[in-house]
């Protein structure tokens, strides 16, 4: 098996455990597609110079983002309809149609690398969020995300958090974004973060209404759940535009952390920083240490993130620099997409 029909075998079966089966078998049916196919999309893969896998280009997510844009834009309803109907034969057949019909579209979209900008993870930053105001009350907090694609996490604090029978709301009702990832483990404390400035970077950042159907497009097409959150998200994100900038994070985040500030920040990533070069991770690790030496009660730096480390799903950590050295806690596990969080806060 060639490196990038593993590719497409792997993202099938991670597809598969993360609740997509349509997603999965729209793999499945490309690759013989493109196996077999003759023209420059098939020719372009086949020829993929990089790591065409998920821990490298993603190239199958892609494809699959280039088909899914068809169906939501409505240019292509006989794949539309392939993707409502369980027939493998049809669907591989409209998919070898729509390569054919849409070869400039497809051309296009392969060399775009995915962003999702997944909403759902805003339910661990709210959460965090909730832990940090316990630790310090009355502290506000600039927020500084990493890897921000499209800016919408930056909007978590006007998200809405479902947690059992609890109810937590912020914002306008009119426009909650709601979140109701499976909890397991302690409730966060009630404490409300108080926030301030919001700002990210990105090397490549979306604008949520220029690339709202970009965005739309890389949510599995059968993760309706997903879609759903992102079209609240892109709503609200009209009337609260997020400031993104682009640039690269090793680069920015020292810039920002030296300019004036009076009061809290706090620096967070979710599931961005394997994506980072290892000297982009380098120099955001030197800019935190620095300036967290620098940090007092009144101006304190916090550091939140939501990696992989090899567990199941990504490890949630966080960091607080306050004066007097820094503390750290683990708070527990989430799913990547997070569908469950696992908040199990302990200070190590």
């Amino acid at each position: 098996m060639t490196a990038w029909r593993e590719a497409f075998a792997l993202q099938a079966g991670a597809c598969r455990a993360l609740g997509s089966p349509l997603t999965a078998r729209v793999c499945e049916q490309l690759a013989p597609v493109l196996a077999e196919g003759d023209g420059a999309l098939a020719r372009r893969v086949r020829s993929w110079p990089g790591d065409p896998s998920h821990r490298g280009d993603s190239l199958p997510l892609r494809l699959c983002g280039a088909l899914h844009a068809l169906v939501l834009n409505g240019r292509d309803p006989g794949l539309a309809r392939a993707y409502a109907v369980g027939d493998d034969a049809w669907l591989r057949q409209k998919i070898s149609e729509s390569i054919h019909q849409h070869q400039l579209h497809m051309l296009e979209w392969v060399e775009l690398a995915p962003q999702t900008n997944e909403v759902a993870r805003a339910a661990v930053l709210i959460a965090a969020g909730r832990h940090l105001a316990s630790e310090l009350p009355g502290c506000r907090f600039d927020l500084l995300e990493l890897g921000a694609s499209a800016g919408l996490n930056l909007n978590f604090p006007l998200y809405h958090l479902d947690i059992a029978d609890e109810d937590q709301t912020a914002g306008d009702d009119a426009t909650l974004v709601r979140l109701a990832p499976e909890w397991r483990g302690a409730i966060p404390a009630h404490a409300l973060l108080a926030t301030g400035a919001a700002r990210g970077v990105d090397l490549n950042p979306l604008d949520p209404v220029r690339d709202g159907l970009r965005l739309l497009s890389y949510i599995w097409a059968d993760q309706h759940a997903r879609l759903e959150r992102m079209h609240a998200a892109l709503a609200l994100a009209r009337n609260h535009p997020p400031r993104v900038d682009r640039g690269d994070a090793g680069d920015w985040l020292p810039a920002r952390l030296a300019e004036p500030c009076n009061h809290g920040r706090l620096v967070y990533h979710t599931v961005a920083a394997q994506y980072f070069p290892a000297a982009t991770r380098a120099r955001i690790e030197a800019a935190l240490q620095a300036a967290g030496a620098q940090a007092s009660p009144e101006r304190p730096l916090a550091h939140l993130s939501m990696e992989a480390d090899g567990g199941e799903g990504a490890a949630l950590a966080l960091r607080l620099w306050a004066g007097g050295g820094m503390r750290q806690w683990s708070l527990g596990r989430a799913d990547f997409h997070a569908r469950w969080i696992d908040w199990q806060p302990k200070e190590t």
